[in-house]
Parts: structure tokens; sequence; C-alpha cells
């Protein structure tokens, strides 16, 4: 069934489709009275919902049952990522989104080729925020990602998060492959003593990986450096690896 994100906290209950919800639902999915799909509110709440009513510029719909699926990661994830080339920002931004990241910021890192000129980087973010959108209505989750952009390591806060860590490939060849177990064996003790999630970030190098000094800075951060396995990985394919390991540890483990 389609799923709608909606820049509302509650759903009157005679809705009227947003434009964008109306321009998918109506114009592209041809959809006609009597026909529903599920509307996720900004408190993520599920609504399943019907057309009523359908006409050339509008459309109308009721709420037939509200629920409360829990379907995001135990953690909040934040993905960090130096700034990689082409289209590969769009693939990781969907992948990640679609295995459960909070957010995902990019900056500029050392070793990183491409570059964002400053006045184009709102309307990439705006762009690449459909992205996560349309990733996480597909996915069915309850929450779309924030999608952010910082020009530097030095500019990210983080204070804010009780575990961190950098993927460094240099640990992986070194045969590091504790860490990471490690950093989840932590965040399965604080979720049995809170209610509320924790907060979690993980960085990523570009395609030239992280320089010297950038890990020495995130060390200084307190981030721990961790291996990934015994095989390095593209820039991309990181981020997705961490979310996976997360996914079947404290969901399914």
């Amino acid at each position: 069934m389609q799923r709608y994100f909606t820049k509302l906290s509650e759903v009157p209950a005679d809705y009227q489709l947003e434009p964008q919800i109306f321009h998918h639902a109506i114009r592209v999915m041809r959809a006609k009275e009597g026909q529903m799909f599920e509307l996720v509110d900004q408190q993520q709440r599920v609504k399943l919902m019907k057309l009523t009513r359908v006409f050339a510029n509008q459309a109308f719909a009721k709420t037939l049952k509200t629920s409360l699926p829990q379907v995001e990661l135990p953690v909040r994830v934040t993905i960090l990522a130096g700034l990689i080339k082409n289209s590969k920002p769009d693939l990781l931004i969907q992948k990640a989104t679609e295995l459960g990241a909070a957010k995902i910021i990019f900056f500029n890192a050392d070793f990183s080729v491409a570059q964002w000129k400053e006045q184009k980087v709102a309307k990439k973010l705006v762009r690449l925020q459909k992205i996560a959108q349309g990733a996480a209505e597909q996915s069915h989750r309850t929450q779309v990602p924030l999608i952010n952009f910082v020009t530097e390591l030095k500019k990210f806060d983080f204070s804010n998060y009780q575990f961190k860590m950098a993927a460094y490939e240099e640990s992986a060849k070194q045969g590091e492959r504790q860490n990471l177990s490690l950093i989840i064996q932590k965040v399965k003790q604080e979720l049995t003593r809170q209610q509320t999630k924790p907060a979690l970030v993980a960085v990523f190098g570009p395609e030239g990986g992280l320089s010297m000094a950038e890990v020495a800075y995130l060390q200084r951060q307190g981030c721990c450096l961790s291996g990934l396995g015994p095989r390095i990985m593209r820039a991309e394919t990181a981020p997705w690896y961490l979310l996976a390991a997360l996914s079947f540890a404290l969901e399914l483990g």
C-alpha cells in the first residue's frame, strides 16, 4: 500500500490531500474514490486513509484506523559522511534510509574529490531530502531522515551523542575486529537502562578515506576507531554495513 508523509501533527476528519501527495496519488498513481493509502503524521502515527472525493485539482480522504508501528531502529543513528563523487550521495541516502538512519550529514573531507559550491548547497539538500522521503515511504518507515551538510568536520557538534565511532580502513587492515561489537554491546546495555533512544554518530571518509589529521581530531572528540571486518568497502557501502549490523544485533539478535 502506498505511504505518504504529511507535515501535519493532527490529520483532520475531512483531510484534503496536500499538493505533493495529491500530485502523486491522483496524477501519477491514478487513485480513485474508495482507494486506500497510508498517511504518517508528524507524531509518527500511521493513518489508514480512504479517498472519499476526487476532483480535478483537489481530493479528500477520511481516517479509517490509526496505528503506532515500531519500525524504527532502537538507536538514533547519524551517518556523518565525507562528500563522495557523482550520484553516490543519492545511493547512500536511499539505502541508508531503508536501513534505518535517523540523520545523514555530509562534510567536505580532506580527501573529498567532490566539492559542493556554497550557492548550490540548498538546492542539493532539497533534492536529496526528496530522495530520503521517497525511500522512507517505500520502506514503510515512520520517520524521514534529516539530510544536511557541514562545510568541514570541525563544524559538527559531537557533544549530543552518547556513542561515537569512526570507520577507519587502517584499523581493518591491522585486524581490528572488536570495537564495533563493543559499541553494540554498550548500546544494548543502555537500552535496558533508559526509555529514550540512545544516539550514535558514525563517521565515514570519502573515496580516499579519512586523513591522519581527521582521525586525530575524531579521537579527541571521543570517537572509537573501528574496522568493519576484514574487507575494505566502498565509501557508500560502509554505512550500510554498519546499519545492517545494528539492525541484526538490536532487532533480530
